[in-house]
């Protein structure tokens, strides 16, 4: 019998690699969006909530490939910054921006500020051609470094120090980043679901 197949709504290279190997062993063929012989448009990623987000990427994805599709919306909440820069992480300090000025910039911010709290949230959205979307939603507690450390992962992880571990999440190697981050545990609630099948 044909794997189903289940495609990962997301041009990121490392949340592909991420999710990927999160799902590894179960019986779908997971496709990148390079992999595909179109690419579809990239549905809009204006909304409100990381839920919101993660399930109109998803179901545009769907729609437009006629296979289910998962996509992820994930971000950044800094206490100080009252919970910015959010579900605009990306873009919060600009368009374009490499994840190393980023952090710069979210540092400068941060500059002489003691309460340095955060968390990473993820929410992955699983849509169905049909219209039917779920949601899957991880969060990790952490602190905001005083300056970036570790060669590994992406985006703000550099600057991410995890609760209780001292290490930020660019430290972590990849099976290790999987146990504990945001996306991790959005991910497993999805591989508990994907289990049931598609």
């Amino acid at each position: 019998m044909t794997a189903a197949r289940l495609l990962i709504g997301s041009g990121n290279a490392g949340k592909v690699a991420e999710l990927r190997a999160i799902l590894a062993g179960l019986p779908v063929t997971l496709l990148a969006l390079d992999e595909l012989p179109t690419q579809p448009d990239e549905p809009d990623e204006d909304l409100p909530t990381f839920a919101e987000n993660a399930a109109a990427k998803a179901a545009g994805y769907a729609r437009a490939t006629g296979m289910p599709a998962i996509a992820d919306d994930s971000g950044l909440e800094v206490a100080a910054m009252r919970g910015a820069p959010g579900v605009r992480s990306k873009r919060y300090f600009g368009d374009d921006l490499a994840d190393a000025e980023r952090n710069a910039r979210l540092l400068a911010v941060l500059d002489g500020v003691r309460d340095r709290a955060a968390r990473f949230v993820s929410v992955i959205a699983l849509a169905f051609p049909d219209g039917r979307v779920e949601t899957f939603e991880g969060t990790v507690d952490g602190s905001i470094a005083d300056s970036p450390r570790g060669a590994g992962g992406h985006g703000y992880d550099p600057v991410f120090v995890v609760a209780g571990t001292g290490r930020t999440m660019a430290e972590l190697a990849p099976g290790e980043k999987n146990e504990v981050s945001h996306r991790g545990r959005a991910g497993r609630l999805l591989r508990a679901r994907l289990t049931r099948g598609l």
